[in-house]
């Protein structure tokens, strides 16, 4: 099991989020439930290779 955090906002009608970790790719729904579920479809998506030109944020450190 994995422990991701997630970002939404509500836009008229419909709940918009996207994973922290690749906010180039954002979901929407009408309920906080099925938006959980686009973002988890949208995982599955991106680590089976579905998603191209997949971007990643990280950290650097540096001293």
């Amino acid at each position: 099991m994995k422990k991701l955090q997630y970002t939404f906002w509500q836009e008229d009608d419909f709940l918009l989020g996207f994973l922290n970790d690749y906010p180039d790719y954002q979901t929407q729904a009408e309920t906080k439930q099925e938006l959980i579920e686009n973002l988890k479809d949208l995982l599955t998506d991106m680590e089976s290779g579905q998603v191209p030109y997949l971007r990643k944020v990280e950290e650097l450190l540096v001293a």
